[in-house]
């Protein structure tokens, strides 16, 4: 299975590193950098078509972006974004004081407004649901597609927060299904 994921266009709350999780923000005016960074992964996802399906999850942070691409789509709530509970709408330093290291070395073990556990559920779930497809294209959410990188690297997503996926990556995994 070949999962593409492009990481929703930058928000406002993108600029200021705030928290989004759940929250249904719309996308900030697209850049001219940002534009160009359009072009580039157009050009690769032309290289990797066709696609067997074209996911975004619910918020519309992804369809916004999935429209700017110009892909129709469909949405799965497994694909949202990790609920941060009390930290949505603060800036991530407040939860890396809160909780440090373990947010680097053992987020599984954390509870915000979403246990770290349950969001590896759902890309096992995810995994499952789409074992069928060849080519899936994916607009999502930051914490999913770092969860899904490390789940594919290696066997669960506590290695997530290691991983650094800006806002408009493009990224190409090969994922064999068990």
């Amino acid at each position: 299975m070949q999962i593409t994921l492009i990481r929703h266009l930058r928000t406002e709350w993108n600029k200021k590193t705030w928290l989004q999780g759940r929250r249904d923000i719309e996308l900030s005016p697209i850049t001219e950098e940002l534009s160009n960074g359009i072009v580039e992964n157009q050009q690769l996802l032309k290289r990797v078509a066709p696609f067997d399906i074209v996911l975004a999850s619910n918020l519309k942070r992804t369809h916004q972006t999935a429209q700017v691409y110009g892909f129709t789509y469909e949405t799965d709530g497994l694909l949202d974004e990790l609920d941060f509970g009390p930290f949505e709408g603060l800036p991530k330093e407040k939860l890396l004081e809160e909780y440090g290291h373990q947010w680097t070395r053992n987020p599984l073990k954390l509870v915000l407004g979403e246990s770290i556990s349950n969001l590896q559920e759902r890309i096992v779930l995810f995994l499952e649901k789409y074992k069928k497809l060849n080519n899936i294209l994916v607009f999502g959410h930051g914490a999913w597609i770092r969860a899904i990188i490390s789940f594919s690297q290696y066997g669960d997503i506590n290695n997530m927060n290691k991983i650094i996926v800006g806002n408009n990556a493009c990224i190409t995994l090969t994922i064999i299904p068990s």
